[in-house]
């Protein structure tokens, strides 16, 4: 894990990147995610990040002006499963092109909540967003290691390319995982790294910005999952990104019936889970901890 220094120099790479794409694709100039060496298209000329990953359904549920603004590397949204009246959290939400897809399919009983650090792609995403007539939406100013909602506050996280830019991932997952409900989905695109990828490109802060150099591998990114509560794990490559780097569909579930406190014990049980929460006061879901096997409300 990067130190206090290498994080905040990382954020603050990622953030000037991020406002300047914002900034041009507000101008209409296009924006870019990449740096030298990072093109959106790959040996054979084919876009590898970008609004051209976006299948028809998902063009026609969102503007032009937020899909070419996209910086991604896949498409979250179709993978996650999205039911209506759901609630769905975008991390990394840049010009609020996902948002704006999942905003549709959970419907007006629903809400997408995107969040992003940077003002500039706060303000192309809900610019985006009352251009296309979307209102069951929410865009937050916030970083994705500290993310501003309440534990157990969705059901459905999705990001697009990324978790990767962050210094802190294990503390990234950490928190999806907080926020996610008993039984919440986990469903992301981003750069997965090769096992062998060279030094000389982890170390190059630009290519950091651009998607690559900040790229766990497979093992890590399971591992880095497990660690933060994860289960039913699932990390599919979809297309090759760069020599050392492909992109990913990355899956994962937050167990059902898990605690999370004790005090909101009752929040963190299903109905028909057999789990038994200890420090619930509800005399259905309550049990005391030799038959629990929870001390005191906390993940078991």
């Amino acid at each position: 894990m990067a130190d206090v220094a290498d994080t905040a120099r990382v954020r603050e790479q990622v953030r000037t990147r991020y406002a300047a794409a914002a900034r041009a694709a507000a101008r209409g100039a296009g924006a870019s995610c990449c740096a030298e060496g990072v093109g959106l298209l790959d040996a054979r000329g084919e876009q590898v990040f970008g609004d051209a990953l976006y299948s028809g359904e998902e063009q026609a549920s969102a503007p032009d002006a937020a899909l070419t603004a996209s910086l991604g590397c896949g498409v979250p949204t179709a993978v996650a499963d999205l039911r209506e009246g759901e609630t769905v959290l975008d991390l990394g939400s840049g010009a609020g092109a996902d948002v704006l897809i999942s905003a549709r399919r959970v419907g007006p009983a629903g809400k997408a909540i995107g969040l992003d650090m940077t003002d500039e792609m706060l303000a192309l995403a809900r610019a985006n967003a009352d251009a296309a007539g979307v209102y069951n939406v929410e865009f937050v100013k916030g970083e994705i290691e500290h993310i501003p909602l309440a534990d157990g506050a969705v059901d459905v996280v999705i990001s697009n390319c990324v978790i990767n830019l962050s210094g802190e991932k294990e503390q990234v997952l950490r928190e999806a995982a907080r926020v996610l409900k008993p039984g919440g989905r986990f469903a992301v695109a981003d750069v997965i790294a090769d096992p062998d990828m060279d030094e000389a490109t982890r170390a190059d802060m630009t290519a950091w910005t651009g998607c690559i150099a900040g790229a766990l591998t497979r093992e890590q990114f399971t591992g880095a999952l497990i660690a933060a509560g994860f289960t039913d794990i699932e990390i599919d490559e979809t297309h090759r990104v760069h020599e050392h780097a492909a992109s990913a569909i990355i899956r994962a579930r937050r167990p059902p019936g898990a605690c999370c406190s004790p005090t909101r014990a009752s929040d963190c049980c299903e109905p028909d889970s057999k789990a038994q929460c200890c420090g619930d006061p509800s005399p259905v879901a309550s049990a005391p901890p030799s038959q629990c096997g929870c001390q005191t409300g906390e993940r078991q």
